[in-house]
């Protein structure tokens, strides 16, 4: 049984170029993740969101929901998908968390690592090139991936 997902990177664009008081420090929909072309492999959904977690992985962001602040885009999206009736697993995660993240921490059997199953190499692949472009122009702290699951 496959496993549906949904989901959109977003970015705080230029806020280092901002002052804190600046009303503009919004999140904004950067792109959404069916444009990258991703497989729903379920390893890469368990060590990343805990979704279909079957091979033990201790996930990196589970179930944490829609952030407070989440884009207009994002929001737009995640209804279209029919909101939380709907869907299941929505979670988030910042692109600082990804790159400190272990990724060669591995399943409950010790065979398959985070790297393996959705680093580099993988369908994952391009989503992480395009966070680590917007957080190069944007810092690390103002890029997260926002997803959800049908």
């Amino acid at each position: 049984m496959s496993t549906d997902f949904d989901g959109m990177i977003e970015c705080r664009p230029w806020v280092r170029n901002r002052a804190d008081d600046d009303e503009d420090l919004q999140w904004h929909a950067s792109i959404e993740l069916w444009h990258l072309n991703l497989g729903n492999a379920h390893d890469a959904l368990a060590c990343l969101f805990g979704v279909r977690n079957h091979f033990g992985f201790r996930p990196l962001a589970e179930d944490r929901g829609l952030p407070a602040d989440v884009s207009d885009g994002a929001r737009k999206s995640f209804g279209e998908c029919g909101g939380p009736e709907y869907t299941f697993g929505t979670t988030w995660i910042g692109w600082s968390e990804l790159t400190a993240a272990d990724w060669d921490g591995t399943d409950d059997s010790g065979t398959l690592t985070r790297r393996a199953v959705a680093g580099p190499g993988t369908h994952w692949a391009p989503v992480w090139d395009v966070m680590r472009t917007l957080a190069g122009l944007h810092g690390a702290e103002h890029v997260r991936l926002v997803v959800w699951f049908r």
